[in-house]
């Protein structure tokens, strides 16, 4: 006789089936036509310089698995977006070895220590710019112009620069579009920061292709649209008010939206599930700090770039506020009375 059990578990009772390596691969898909333009921008130097910190990456992620015995997560595609962001957050004649090295420091570093995947604080591809930014300044803020008739039948000699020695540039642009507004007072047009005609990190310079690919994920609900909806909304209106104050001192809101590297960071950065918070307003208070201070570090830092800063800051803030903002438990009152 057959006997019927009924099993009592814990929410959620309705599940998906969505894995996370699903949901890492459909990153991966967005991320890509961002690879591709950047390939064509700058061509076989910018195509190096992305599948060396990728391979790093991957790399690297399959060794401490295996050092520390257990099953390789290559598979997840976590370590495949780390060294894709990383890759499209350098410039395009940056030294192989290098990249090699923010690849390693990403996983090693920005991930494994803290127990890897679902357990690290910050965003391990900005651990690893970071980390370089502070070990190369000159080789990470010097620039290669875009759309040279040669990208696909040469590469710069800094690229295959030997390891430790100091990269030689054989083509150096004049400035992003930040620096030059920054240091020099120039303006770049919208259309052009939009549609990826400047100079830049390989990553960073078409804003269209990024906005795309974040719609992508929003639409297929991998992406919660509040995070870059709240940076670059608070990034628009400080910058905004700003703007209206003084617009021969500070550039146009639109300027601050498409330039550098604001859109990458907010759709693919700054919404990384584990560092970021869960609860609806503590991501618009997270997406806020970000936006705010990108703007601050631009507009009054020594850098002409905040975006990183302005991420890992908040990613060190983040369980701070979920801590502080809690949902309230259904069939419960928001503050009980005291008599």
């Amino acid at each position: 006789m057959l006997k019927k059990t009924l099993d009592i578990s814990s929410s959620p009772h309705i599940y998906k089936g969505r894995s996370t390596n699903e949901i890492m691969k459909n990153v991966v898909w967005a991320l890509l036509p961002v690879v591709f333009f950047s390939v064509y921008s700058f061509g076989l130097n910018a195509l190096l310089v992305i599948a060396t910190a990728t391979f790093a990456s991957v790399l690297t992620e399959h060794v401490l698995c295996r050092l520390s015995k257990k099953e390789t997560t290559i598979g997840d595609y976590s370590a495949v977006i780390t060294g894709l962001l990383l890759g499209l957050t350098l410039p395009p004649s940056f030294p192989l070895w290098m990249a090699f090295i923010g690849g390693i420091i990403g996983i090693a570093l920005g991930k494994y220590i803290f127990g890897g995947l679902g357990y690290n604080v910050f965003n391990p591809a900005l651990v690893a710019r970071a980390v370089l930014q502070a070990a190369f300044p000159v080789a990470i803020t010097t620039w290669h112009p875009a759309f040279l008739t040669d990208r696909f039948s040469s590469i710069a000699s800094s690229v295959f620069t030997l390891p430790f020695m100091e990269p030689k540039f054989d083509v150096i642009s004049g400035a992003t579009p930040l620096s030059a507004f920054k240091f020099d007072g120039v303006t770049t047009s919208t259309a052009e920061l939009a549609f990826g005609q400047v100079s830049g990190s390989a990553g960073e310079t078409c804003a269209v292709i990024i906005i795309l690919g974040g719609i992508y994920l929003i639409a297929r609900n991998m992406m919660n649209w509040r995070i870059p909806a709240a940076v670059l909304l608070s990034a628009f209106v400080l910058s905004g008010i700003l703007y209206s104050i003084n617009s021969e001192l500070y550039p146009s809101p639109w300027f601050m939206l498409f330039s550098g590297g604001l859109m990458l960071g907010a759709v693919f950065m700054a919404t990384d599930m584990v560092s970021s918070p869960i609860t609806p307003i503590g991501l618009w208070i997270y997406g806020g700090i970000i936006g705010i201070l990108t703007i601050v570090i631009r507009v009054w830092g020594g850098l002409s770039e905040g975006v990183m800063y302005s991420i890992l800051l908040a990613n060190a803030i983040s369980p701070h506020i979920d801590s502080i903002i809690k949902n309230r438990v259904y069939g419960t009152k928001r503050k009980i009375k005291t008599a």
